[in-house]
């Protein structure tokens, strides 16, 4: 089968797999207080150009549990919109690591929350004690349609989400597609525009087993390290998590990986641009090709994912870092001839 079902699917980098092999050598002290993962906050203050607070933790479900647990109390709630991975994909982990903070969903084309919808959304909750109080915004970057919010968006949101007294969470499963996708700095698309926690996705563009949690004002950090442990995510061998956060920037693969995911990706939009059912950005591209069209692409032995609700004639493809150029040829030769 030719893969695009999904980035998860791709391999580690090589950079990645050379870095855990020269850390593999000795003993090192446990949990965290090795020289690797003391190492994490300067790397990342550096590419961030701020001071931050970085943790590891073994998935992108954890990274973004337990940022919101540890800034949204359980009578809170967090406003996300009604497509996202913590609303859609999660398993309902959100609400058990914060005790119940409830999810307050909002819509949108191409699964962004625009000023107008969180605006109008916020209107319903008042500050009484019989209802949930908003606590958290919570956006992908890049969206679970592939959209990808622009320094100016994140600011307005962040400008009506601080008025309130809640913070902003960024869930960046694609953050490097996104960032390379506008030509930004990472400084630009956090906490210059407002984001007070970002959950920096490596797996999917190259890594292993290792997220970050990247926390844009240390005095927020608050008692997420008690909540890491308790939830299972302190490694005891945290130096090969931290090697895998630090080879993902110090190699430069967080971007070249994502710049040729994107660029085959384009390739794919382009080939049947009458499909294409959401604004291509990034690694993903949306379909509607109908029934028929589908069935006859996963006869041909391609793999990718129809996409909700059922019977909806779309699908998702998905271009991973390591995805063969002749699996992309052949999947925009087929398109071209449907």
């Amino acid at each position: 089968m030719r893969y695009f079902k999904s980035d998860n699917t791709a391999a580690v980098s090589g950079e990645i797999l050379d870095a855990l092999g020269a850390a593999n050598d000795g003993a090192a002290l446990a949990y965290g207080a090795d020289r690797w993962s003391e190492r994490l906050d300067a790397v990342y203050g550096e590419f961030f150009g701020t001071p931050v607070r970085v943790f590891a933790v073994s998935s992108g479900t954890a990274a973004n549990s337990l940022a919101l647990a540890t800034m949204c109390p359980p009578w809170g709630t967090v406003l996300t919109h009604c497509e996202a991975h913590i609303e859609r994909d999660e398993c309902g982990a959100p609400e058990f690591f914060t005790g119940g903070a409830k999810l307050s969903l909002v819509e949108g084309a191409g699964a962004k929350i625009a000023a107008a919808d969180l605006t109008r959304r916020l209107t319903w909750f008042d500050a009484h004690v019989h209802g949930v109080q908003p606590r958290m915004l919570s956006i992908t970057q890049a969206t679970e349609r592939g959209a990808i919010y622009t320094p100016a968006e994140i600011a307005a949101l962040a400008n009506i989400a601080h008025a309130k007294q809640m913070r902003v969470h960024m869930d960046g499963a694609r953050f490097a597609n996104a960032l390379v996708a506008q030509q930004v700095t990472p400084a630009e698309l956090t906490w210059q525009a407002g984001v007070d926690v970002l959950s920096f996705g490596v797996i999917k563009n190259g890594g292993m087993n290792a997220e970050a949690v990247v926390f844009f004002d240390p005095a927020q950090v608050a008692d997420f390290e008690f909540r890491r442990k308790r939830a299972g995510q302190l490694a005891c061998k945290g130096r090969y998590a931290a090697v895998q956060l630090l080879a993902y920037l110090e190699s430069g693969i967080w971007k070249r990986n994502a710049e040729r995911a994107n660029r085959l990706a384009s390739r794919i939009a382009a080939a049947a641009p009458k499909y294409v059912s959401e604004p291509f950005a990034t690694n993903q591209v949306f379909m509607k090709l109908g029934d028929e069209r589908i069935a006859a692409l996963t006869a041909q032995g391609f793999g990718f994912y129809d996409w909700p609700p059922a019977g909806s004639g779309e699908c998702r493809f998905v271009v991973s870092w390591d995805t063969p150029e002749d699996d992309v040829d052949a999947l925009c030769a087929a398109l071209s001839r449907i």
